[in-house]
């Protein structure tokens, strides 16, 4: 029996949805952003996409290479950029193909939350019916790996702004 919300079409089946943690970041929306766009250092903060490249133009693939669970491996992956809409969401989708029928979209999501502080959500949404086989095999790891990535976020962001605000206010200071 399929999940309520199930969508024949698309294949959606709210079931098959993984969610990080909704974290608060004591960053503007802007400075995630750029952490979240600035694919050549992801290696330096992100645990669970180590490495990706992209222009980042709806469209255009971005390639992305994993830490496996299994091992401390790498997987590359390559899906297409299905949205980005500045300072609020940045979106990838991997299409069904007949040879590798494992659909999936992630939605990186940002909430301005006032002037210096926003939330972040990661979701993914593993499509049709290898969805379920998808969320039994890798759905936990998928969930730890989101969690783990939102936490770096919020610590990589924060401390950009720290630093940004501390320039500011040397800058203020010296002018006086």
């Amino acid at each position: 029996m399929r999940a309520a919300g199930f969508d024949p079409i698309t294949g959606y089946d709210p079931a098959n949805v993984v969610r990080s943690i909704a974290i608060e970041i004591d960053a503007p929306a802007r400075v995630v952003w750029q952490v979240l766009t600035d694919l050549d250092r992801y290696g330096e903060w992100n645990p669970f996409c180590v490495r990706a490249e992209s222009s980042l133009q709806v469209g255009t693939p971005i390639r992305f290479w994993l830490t496996n669970f299994w091992d401390d491996t790498l997987s590359e992956g390559v899906e297409i950029v299905c949205a980005n809409e500045r300072e609020k969401l940045l979106s990838w989708e991997l299409l069904w193909a007949e040879d590798f029928p494992y659909s999936a979209r992630r939605d990186q999501l940002l909430d301005a939350l006032g002037p210096e502080r926003c939330a972040y959500q990661s979701i993914n949404a593993f499509y049709g019916d290898t969805g379920v086989h998808v969320m039994r095999f890798a759905g936990p790891w998928v969930k730890a790996s989101f969690d783990a990535t939102a936490r770096a976020l919020k610590a990589r962001a924060e401390a950009l702004y720290s630093v940004e605000k501390s320039q500011a206010n040397l800058e203020m200071t010296s002018s006086a």
